[in-house]
């Protein structure tokens, strides 16, 4: 297990605004929304590489009609994300995954606080898109913040998942965290090889909600 606080928060890797993932899909009538941090964003890797891409991928290849957005920025947290979620749903939002919360950790963040930002991340989207299926993406920390905090961080997706009735990962980097071959030298962001791992695990949670098979 690995510490997922500190995910891209050099200043050099932050992203742009969120761009279309590459799909040859002409006309998309539906919007997959990827929106978090660093992890999303893809940092470190070519950007056919990262998650949203990645997922953009599977999507063609089953022949959907959705547009990928990658709506990550490196080194977000919470409170950044829910500043920043209205730019994102200017355009109409069907599906919305939302990994945050790893960043706020390395800042020791209370969990109360990091709920209240998630949930108004959520309702936000709930809001501007009622019918949007939510995705909310869990994250695991080691013992070394404490086994407190760590316990109340790691429930709090499957709580949040549960009130809003929304689809959740468990872990989104199961078989990838703390695998050396898979993760870049800072230990912390998977290398191409370990997005493919995390995009199917992604695309596990996600294509029940397409109506495809995973």
């Amino acid at each position: 297990m690995i510490v997922l606080a500190v995910c891209g928060l050099r200043a050099e890797a932050q992203a742009p605004s969120p761009q279309p993932a590459r799909s040859s899909v002409s006309a998309p009538q539906k919007r997959v929304v990827f929106f978090g941090n660093s992890l999303t964003a893809g940092y470190g890797v070519a950007p056919k590489s990262n998650l949203p891409s990645q997922i953009a991928q599977k999507i063609e290849a089953a022949g959907l009609n959705y547009q990928v957005v990658n709506a990550g920025v490196s080194g977000e947290t919470t409170a950044g994300g829910l500043a920043r979620v209205g730019s994102v749903l200017r355009q109409p939002v069907d599906v919305f995954v939302l990994e945050l919360g790893a960043n706020d950790v390395f800042r020791l963040v209370p969990v109360p606080e990091i709920r209240r930002n998630l949930q108004g991340i959520i309702d936000a989207v709930r809001k501007k898109n009622p019918k949007a299926q939510i995705v909310v993406a869990g994250l695991q920390i080691p013992g070394d913040f404490g086994p407190g905090y760590v316990t109340e961080f790691q429930s709090l997706f499957r709580a949040l998942a549960i009130k809003n009735k929304a689809a959740l990962i468990p872990y989104l980097l199961e078989d990838v965290g703390g695998v050396p071959e898979l993760n870049q030298q800072d230990g912390i962001h998977p290398t191409a090889a370990g997005y493919r791992v995390v995009a199917r695990t992604v695309w596990a949670t996600l294509a029940p909600l397409l109506q495809v098979k995973a």
